[in-house]
């Protein structure tokens, strides 16, 4: 059956061609929300406005009666990878989830019916500095490579709290501890790590120095953990950064500032609002859920008015999934911050689009509808602030990647194919059986 789906979705990503969406209530997050229409060429969005020329041959798609948004974008998922935590270090910097990308997941597509179009796909967070993430957008039906956001500024997971700090305390049989098994361990594997990253940076420094007199040096060893700690020194890679509670918060901030680099979002981020001045005034982001408490003892002190607040002391707030089953309703959760907090309709479309779009440091590219970014945009039947709101058509640099009618009428043709597969497959056994050979074992088992 994923094959068949896989195919269908290939059929969809023709060749870009000149599209116009018109007659739709246009939602564009930055720029207003008035009915409309836009034009597409070559990927990109050209003309946006009430009125807009259609361009001979175009494709023209009417939208009466429907929404129109930028692409959903989700700051915090493990989509499309396994084995996301390297458990055995503290410190596992050196890893990356962008090489274990599996294209033909599922979840993508089902993301796509749900309206996201980039996610930003993070390593675990069973270390206190964990592996590099990756920005992928959903292109169904292409390969691991071609999912990636080209462009995408690096990234990179910390973890604060339980998580990492389990590790030192291991529950299982045979299982080994780790260091930290305390808070404050991690705070001082963070500190440490950065301390040799330092060092390593210098010594990079004083070798290149010397090059570049003419002088015969041999060049530091290469050390892959720590080049990417020089890179978040640098401010070449993003720090996104797993906690809970308010008072490791501040620490990681102390901390940051200490070592002369910056947090860019605080991921989960549940009691954020009793320190949202700090993380406004450290110039950092938080990625938040909009309703999820209790759930673990570091967030019972969370409340669905997180987020609002957060925003209204000046914190760039974005609403994130970290299941691939909530970021099929990301549409909705944005919604709830309208209940809780009493932000407006744009406030709170931006949580899913631009917001997370400038925390990825991706929003002149995706995030709002504006001449120039790349045509990925959402068509909904109804409002998709409102529960009912079903996405009727998705598209990614232009080309339609999910359409609900295609989706629905297809159904019965896969579910015969797929029966088939399986009555092949029976019959295949079966003949095995009357044969006497033993039944064939799947790769990989």
């Amino acid at each position: 059956m994923r094959i068949a789906i896989l195919l269908a979705g290939i059929a969809a990503g023709l060749a870009a061609q000149t599209v116009v969406l018109q007659n739709g209530t246009i939602m564009t997050v930055t720029k207003g929300t008035f009915k409309g229409a836009i034009v597409i060429k070559d990927g990109k969005i050209v003309e946006v406005g009430d009125k807009v020329l259609v361009p001979t041959g175009a494709q023209v798609i009417d939208a009466t009666g429907q929404y129109i948004i930028p692409g959903i974008i989700d700051c915090h998922s493990h989509i499309a990878v396994e084995s996301i935590n390297e458990g055995s270090v503290s410190v596992s910097a050196m890893v990356g989830v962008g090489d274990n990308i599996n294209p033909e997941e599922i979840e993508i597509y089902r993301a796509l019916a749900g309206g996201v179009t980039t996610a930003n796909v993070l390593h675990g967070s069973a270390n206190a500095i964990g592996g590099k993430n990756v920005v992928l957008k959903m292109r169904w039906g292409k390969d691991a490579e071609a999912l990636r956001f080209e462009g995408a500024k690096p990234g990179i997971k910390f973890a604060l709290g339980e998580n990492p700090k389990r590790q030192g305390n291991p529950t299982q049989p045979g299982q080994r501890a780790r260091y930290p098994a305390t808070r404050m361990g991690v705070e001082d594997v963070i500190r440490d790590a950065f301390t040799e990253a330092k060092s390593y940076q210098a010594s990079w420094k004083e070798y290149e120095e010397r090059s570049k007199r003419g002088e015969r040096a041999l060049p530091p060893r290469r050390d892959l953990k720590l080049e990417a700690l020089v890179e978040v020194l640098e401010g070449k890679r993003l720090v996104h950064a797993h906690c809970y509670r308010a008072d490791e918060i501040l620490m990681l901030i102390r901390t940051a500032d200490e070592m002369g680099f910056k947090i860019k979002t605080f991921q989960h981020v549940l009691e954020g609002y009793k320190v949202a001045k700090e993380i406004a005034a450290h110039g950092a982001g938080g990625s938040t859920f909009s309703d999820w408490w209790a759930y673990k003892a570091e967030a019972y002190d969370a409340i669905p008015y997180n987020a609002a607040i957060m925003h209204k002391k000046g914190v760039l707030v974005s609403l994130n999934s970290d299941s691939a089953e909530l970021m099929r309703r990301l549409n909705t959760e944005a919604g709830k911050v309208m209940k809780y907090g009493g932000l407006t309709e744009n406030e709170a479309l931006a949580m899913v689009t631009i917001n997370p779009a400038r925390q990825l440091e991706i929003d002149n590219r995706v995030g709002s509808i504006e001449a120039g970014k790349d045509a990925d945009l959402v068509v909904y039947d109804k409002n998709p602030l409102s529960v009912y709101a079903k996405v009727q058509k998705v598209f990614i640099d232009g080309t339609k990647y999910f359409d609900r009618d295609t989706d629905i009428s297809e159904r019965n043709r896969k579910a015969l194919e797929k029966k088939r597969l399986l009555d092949a497959e029976k019959a295949r056994q079966d003949e095995q059986k009357k044969q006497g050979m033993p039944p064939a074992r799947r790769t990989g088992e």
